[in-house]
């Protein structure tokens, strides 16, 4: 039986015997995924433009592999020098390959390897060409090519009477590193990187960016002391995998990753001061002045530490240190170790913004916003945090492009309700935002005060003629339709390479005519959901994943649930909460999604309910395409490549029915691929042409406008980008090429939208 595993490993190994024990493996070799030039196999060409990497080349999960370098392509070619101290009895290679491999000797055909093999192989070389041995050095040259599954393939000049041991290489360190980049990505500097305030709904005018360069170093897992020395720089808040970070390293399970930087602060009286982190994957303790002052778990939210304690006025000193375990319990989304298909790079460290404030004694330490459509009123209760003044009192002014609209109110309680007359609803026709002003006042004093904003709108559902349930918004109907989107990138992974670059992504659906984004499995910078408030997008936001996983049965009958510990349910509803809380004063999300195609789904009445009842002005779809229970406001079905739904009245008939994946359709664009060979894949297989991929697409739309007339409610289409291997996007994964242009777009969509209040 085939294994799906196959690669590209060379080296020279030819010494004395009795020193062969002695003496390592030499895997340092030059190579190319583009056809070289003619001669490419001859000592004297000219391979200085070739990248460099150690042997094996492969991909992970090979049996009987040594892959220290990732090939994923569908040709390899290499070059590798090595010293002959003697010429063997018997020379031979020792091979393990997969497929067809072509092996050359100082520039003469060596062998041709057809196939595949499962494990190496002793082959030994004809007569002919072992003449072309010389003592000395040597040039070994192979190419290997890969049709279908995975690929590994390793080549070692041996002596057949005496076959080495291979040592085991190190675990892999280095990412696949693609040239993709963003035009955002290419003007990234350390000056100007994610200069922008990072939470637009609770604003103070002063503050401290700590983006930029940082020290860094890895180091043993056991080692809890910082270190003495650092290995180089990292661009914060970029990831240690990422392109921008400037490392591009993988973070093993044994090891920890440390930061280091200073900052200054002109003063510490009578002030606090607050270290704020927007993310950090995924366990961190920071240390400030070498006094540990918090520890956190969680890799997608954002989290404040008060360091009042531990700072001083002048130079400071920050170090954060982080573990992360892919692929254990930890919700981590689509990151795994070994990148394919659906699953991509992990992310590793500090991804978002790192930032200081510094406030009085007493301060606003959260808001949240609701609204009452029908009514016109924004209610807000207002949090503060440390000490407290004696006279407490709130003053909320409420402006509309600068002006007031309501006069400001005052309030000895935290909890406000202000009613704005002849309130301007907030919905993706008219995205309109109502300015915050939010003042903690000691008496007459003024204390501590924030900027928010506030779009009025309401979320709900109605049945329409036929009896089936439909979202309503603001009390109208209104059909979703949005696309799946990843938030990834080739050149910051999780991390956009800016502000600019965030926004652009949802301008685009936005002039495409969608008004709704399924946010994929991940939480994304708190200015992503101002940019959706202020365009006027509805969002369905899901939950990271993470952990185990039942067996996936869709919709049919009889689901079961995932079997939690205890403590790792625990850890899923506390990230849970951070996200809507940190979340939820955003009009623009409307759905929350807390399991996706019974990945880690657990508990799901149980968790449906929570949802519920934490957050009622929002509707919830337990699990968009993965097992149905009924909970929450939603069923969900994903069908690829064109939109389905089994309709089934006995069970659908108190939720509204939506197609929450379908699509996926691909479309390669040369120049602008993850992978620039293999592995480029989109639902269905791919077109021969941009005719036939949009032939495809006005199909699911069709198919889609019928579902719609059953009863279906909403439908979401993967995917806004190509990300990695998946070319399914709208747009290339570096968002230089737009597949199908916004304004061809808005008018295929328009139908969709007919007959909605």
């Amino acid at each position: 039986m085939r294994l799906s595993v196959a690669c590209v490993m060379l080296a020279a190994l030819l010494v004395p015997l009795a020193a062969q024990a002695e003496l390592p493996v030499a895997d340092q070799w030059t190579y190319t995924f583009k056809r070289p030039a003619d001669g490419w196999q001859q000592p004297e060409f000219d391979a200085s433009a070739w990248k460099e990497g150690k042997g094996g080349f492969g991909t992970a999960g090979t049996p009987k592999a040594r892959i220290q370098t990732e090939w994923a392509e569908n040709n390899i070619w290499l070059r590798k020098e090595f010293e002959v101290p003697a010429i063997p009895a018997k020379p031979a290679l020792l091979v393990h390959h997969d497929e067809d491999a072509q092996v050359f000797i100082n520039g003469k055909p060596a062998a041709r390897l057809e196939g595949f093999t499962t494990d190496y192989k002793v082959v030994p070389l004809s007569e002919r060409a072992a003449g072309a041995l010389k003592k000395g050095e040597n040039l070994l040259a192979v190419h290997c090519r890969q049709r279908e599954g995975g690929q590994f393939i390793d080549v070692h000049v041996i002596d057949a009477e005496d076959v080495p041991k291979l040592p085991i290489p190190p675990a892999m360190t280095t990412p696949f590193k693609s040239d993709l980049i963003t035009k955002w990505g290419e003007e990234v500097t350390a000056e100007n990187v994610w200069a922008e305030y990072p939470r637009p709904q609770l604003e103070r005018s002063s503050w401290q960016n700590l983006n930029g360069n940082w020290d860094y170093a890895i180091t043993d897992r056991q080692e809890k002391s910082a270190p003495a020395n650092w290995d180089g720089e990292i661009l914060v808040p970029f990831c240690l995998e990422s392109k921008l970070g400037g490392v591009q390293r993988l973070l093993l399970d044994d090891e920890a990753l440390w930061y280091h930087r200073t900052f200054k602060v002109d003063e510490v009286k009578d002030q606090r001061t607050l270290l704020n982190f927007e993310a950090v994957d995924y366990r961190c303790e920071v240390l400030v002045n070498g006094q540990s002052v918090g520890k956190h778990q969680g890799g997608n939210t954002p989290f404040t530490i008060d360091i009042t304690d531990a700072v001083k006025q002048g130079e400071n000193t920050l170090v954060v240190r982080v573990e992360d375990d892919t692929e254990e319990w930890q919700l981590r989304g689509k990151q795994v170790r070994n990148p394919n298909g659906i699953w991509y790079t992990r992310v590793s460290g500090i991804w978002q913004t790192v930032w200081l404030e510094q406030v009085a004694d007493s301060y606003i330490e959260d808001v949240t916003i609701g609204t009452d459509a029908e009514a016109g009123k924004i209610n807000l209760v207002v949090d503060t945090a440390g000490g407290k003044p004696a006279d407490t009192k709130f003053r909320v002014a409420v402006l509309d492009d600068g002006k007031a609209v309501v006069p400001a109110t005052e309030s000895s309680s935290n909890e406000l309700s202000i009613r704005v007359p002849d309130a301007k609803l907030w919905s993706p026709d008219s995205p309109h935002l109502y300015e915050l002003e939010i003042t903690l006042l000691d008496g007459d004093q003024v204390v501590d005060q924030v900027k928010s904003y506030a779009g009025i709108r309401d979320v709900g559902t109605t049945r329409d003629a036929d009896g089936n349930l439909r979202f309503t918004l603001n009390g109208k109907k209104i059909f979703h339709w949005g696309p799946l989107d990843q938030g990834w990138w080739p050149d910051g992974l999780l991390t956009p390479p800016s502000d600019e670059a965030m926004a652009y992504d949802v301008e685009y659906l936005k002039d495409a005519g969608f008004n709704m984004i399924r946010k994929h499995i991940k939480v994304e910078p708190r200015r992503y959901y101002y940019h959706c408030d202020r365009l006027g997008i509805m969002l369905w936001q899901d939950q990271v994943s993470g952990g185990a996983s039942p067996p996936w049965t869709h919709l049919k009958p009889n689901p079961t649930d995932a079997d939690w510990p205890d403590e790792h349910h625990q850890q899923y509803m506390t990230e849970l909460e951070w996200m809507i809380d940190s979340l939820e004063s955003h009009p623009s999300i409307v759905v929350w999604v807390p399991f996706n195609e019974a990945w880690g789904q657990h508990r799901s009445v149980e968790v449906a309910n929570w949802i519920t009842e934490r957050d009622p002005s929002r509707l919830v779809n337990v699990s968009s395409g993965g097992n149905f229970w009924p909970a929450g406001n939603i069923v969900d079905q994903h069908s690829y490549p064109h939109p389905s739904f089994p309709f089934d009245k006995s069970r659908f008939s108190e939720f509204v029915k939506v197609v929450g994946e379908f699509g996926g359709h691909g479309y390669p664009v040369k120049e602008h691929l993850w992978f620039s060979g293999r592995r480029n894949w989109g639902y269905g297989g791919l077109p021969k042409n941009k005719q036939e991929y949009q032939g495809r697409y006005e199909t699911s739309l069709d198919r889609l406008v019928e579902l719609k007339q059953q009863g279906i409610a909403g439908g979401v289409y993967t995917q806004t980008t190509d990300v990695e291997g998946e070319i399914n996007g709208l747009m290339t994964y570096d968002r230089r090429v737009i597949k199908l242009p916004a304004e061809q777009l808005h008018q295929l969509h328009d139908r969709l939208y007919e007959g909605d209040e």
